[in-house]
């Protein structure tokens, strides 16, 4: 009969794998015990290792580590969207932004939109995006845009005036959440400034109305098949352009339709003749697939030389 130290001593000796020697004759069943003990034991406290350890890479490690690779990726960001607010609206935002393939960062200060903006997998700053110092972390220096679309249209103020004294001349589309706050988000510094209940209402009102007409814009935009979108592009003043006619270059992109012209001294011809020649600092107002307008944009910076 072994004594309950006898016992306890070979449990420990065994699990430990560090084996001194048997202190009494092990029989037969004592050595099919022992293997399963050893067995058992060995597996249990590997098991128990392994969980410890997976937890600790998966939690405080893992977020640690994860944090460290999106401030790397943010630290790289250039000619990149700010989306600041990732509320209802903020998401839809998004999600056609990555249609779009525009790089983007997210900033709000909700806990629970951070979240779900990392689970959607986007670049995102938990803060508040009025500070300038939060504006700078997104790198503002170097960003495409900034779009206001917080849920408080004080914010999205707040976001326009220091987005502005940061970086003067990136374009700001903000958010008004009331007809009342549109003038108030312009005279801010936003160089446009949509209401979605207005917009809401108008398209409500267009579909009544027109229904049919609306239901072609939509399929057109909307097509699988090829993307068709209105763009603007402006001629740089050292372009091919200049000094071409409309129907010249409709020629040249025959699947391109030049809807308007805005001339240098701010007058805009909404289709504009055939025959209008394209003039230095204008821009055009195009409709076609975007790989043409692409190729169109590159004709339009290109020097004649």
């Amino acid at each position: 009969m072994w004594s309950l130290i006898d016992s306890f001593y070979m449990t420990v000796t065994t699990l430990s794998t560090v084996g001194y020697g048997e202190i009494h004759p092990l029989s037969t069943s004592g050595r099919i015990f022992t293997i399963f003990l050893i067995l058992g034991g060995v597996g249990t406290v590997i098991y128990i290792l392994t969980g410890q350890v997976q937890y600790f890479i998966e939690g405080e490690f893992g977020i640690r580590l994860g944090r460290q690779r999106m401030e790397s990726q943010i630290n790289k960001l250039h000619d990149h969207f700010i989306l600041c607010g990732f509320g209802r609206v903020g998401r839809r935002i998004a999600h056609t932004l990555k249609q779009e393939g525009a790089k983007f960062i997210v900033i709000d200060k909700n806990a629970e939109s951070f979240a779900k903006a990392l689970q959607l997998d986007y670049l995102a700053i938990q803060d508040d995006g009025t500070k300038d110092e939060v504006l700078k972390k997104a790198r503002i220096d170097q960003a495409r845009g900034l779009i206001a679309a917080f849920g408080d249209d004080a914010d999205n103020t707040y976001v326009i005036l220091a987005a502005r004294d940061l970086n003067p001349p990136m374009p700001i589309i903000a958010r008004a959440n009331n007809e009342d706050a549109i003038k108030k988000l312009q005279q801010a510094g936003a160089n446009h400034v949509i209401a979605p209940e207005v917009i809401g209402g108008q398209q409500i009102a267009r579909l009544a109305v027109r229904p049919k007409t609306v239901q072609f814009i939509e399929t057109v935009l909307s097509s699988k098949e090829e993307e068709l979108l209105v763009e603007e592009i402006n001629v740089n003043e050292d372009s091919t352009f200049v000094g071409a006619t409309i129907k010249q270059i409709e020629d040249q992109f025959p699947r391109i339709k030049i809807v308007a012209l805005k001339t240098e001294d701010g007058a805009i011809l909404l289709n504009p003749h055939p025959k209008t020649i394209i003039g230095k600092s204008s821009s055009l107002t195009l409709f076609g697939p975007s790989k043409q307008l692409q190729t169109m944009e590159g004709c339009c910076i290109k020097s004649k030389t």
